[in-house]
């Protein structure tokens, strides 16, 4: 199950940036873009795996899934293994700036410093690195809507909160099931210090009840319309399922339970989005029609005012009794030197 997972997770990485792309284009979508930033992002994601193997080559000899990866059964030396992570790293970088935009190719150079210099080393440090590491898998859909956008809106963390979400309790339950692994190899999780599992089943019950109202705003942001709101609703409550009975049940059967959900869960979820999202065209459609009668009432009540207006104006021409105006200069009198009399002036004819 966890033989080529790196591999697994670099294509996911692909796949959340281009879903990103997608749903930060307007009414068309760039397909040649779409293309080079998914090339780009595949090429930096391939450079963070390449160092992460790097740094853990002795780890990786020590467990079981990891001890014939090039580096740890000597078919690959450090040197060249650097090299290539260094020259793609710089490669996929250059091409997401030339092809894209400086934001999303200074996302992707801070998501591999992220993930290379600050997630893997922390992982034999803390068993805080599992949150870390969800942060860095949250990032790839800003960069695949800033490729597209050129900027990051709100609407734009979507995807990256059901990400980091997700991860939570995917890595839970696949660190769950290998926490023996985990330790031969000398990585700090939660899991190896949770004898029980009972620490470890709540984070996963937890993230995935924070997964709930994400559907809800998608379509209140207008990123989707109303069904995903439903569907993903359902979707979240199958994944709360899962968590809970992993909860309750906290075996390497449950484990493998919540594991195998969230795999199904995540590109359901995608999926969801990019079928009812909604275009921009579609998104001024989906806005209440509250300008027009905002509109109407303006020019309602500008037609009454002048209506009013007209009949002052009206009442005062047939009025017998003649209206005297003072000048301003009695106010002005009256106002700052209330002991002064103020001055009578001839009544005049305006």
């Amino acid at each position: 199950m966890c033989k080529y997972y790196c591999v697994h997770f670099s294509m996911l990485v692909v796949a959340t940036s281009g879903a990103g792309f997608v749903l930060g284009s307007g009414s068309a979508i760039d397909f040649a873009g779409l293309c080079w930033t998914c090339t780009g992002t595949m090429m930096v994601a391939a450079s963070a795996n390449s160092l992460n193997q790097v740094f853990e080559k002795h780890n990786d000899a020590l467990m079981k899934r990891t001890m014939r990866r090039p580096l740890p059964s000597g078919r690959l030396s450090i040197p060249h293994a650097a090299i290539w992570a260094s020259s793609v790293g710089i490669a996929g970088t250059t091409l997401l700036a030339y092809k894209a935009n400086i934001l999303t190719a200074g996302l992707a150079a801070s998501n591999l410093a992220l993930y290379a210099f600050v997630y893997t080393p922390l992982k034999q440090i803390h068993p805080v690195n599992t949150w870390v590491g969800a942060i860095v898998g949250g990032i790839p859909p800003l960069l695949g809507w800033a490729a597209a956008s050129g900027q990051i809106s709100l609407n734009a963390w979507i995807l990256p909160a059901a990400l980091y979400f997700w991860q939570l309790p995917h890595f839970m339950a696949l660190a769950y099931l290998c926490r023996s692994d985990y330790a031969a190899g000398g990585f700090r999780m939660l899991s190896f210090t949770d004898a029980s599992g009972r620490r470890t089943a709540l984070v996963a019950l937890r993230n995935s009840l924070y997964l709930l109202p994400l559907g809800f705003l998608a379509y209140d942001w207008g990123v989707t319309s109303g069904w995903f709101c439903l569907e993903s609703g359902l979707l979240t409550l199958s994944m709360v399922a899962m968590a809970f009975s992993f909860y309750r049940d906290r075996t390497a059967k449950g484990a493998r339970r919540m594991f195998h959900g969230s795999l199904l869960y995540l590109p359901v979820f995608m999926s969801g989005l990019l079928i009812h999202r909604l275009t921009e065209d579609e998104q001024v459609q989906k806005e209440p029609n509250s300008s027009k009668l905002f509109g109407f009432l303006s020019s309602e009540n500008l037609r009454l005012d002048r209506e009013n207006d007209d009949e002052i104006i009206k009442t005062r021409k047939e009025s017998p009794i003649r209206n005297h105006t003072r000048p301003p200069v009695a106010y002005a009198s009256v106002a700052p030197f209330p002991f002064l009399p103020a001055p009578v002036y001839a009544d005049c004819d305006l």
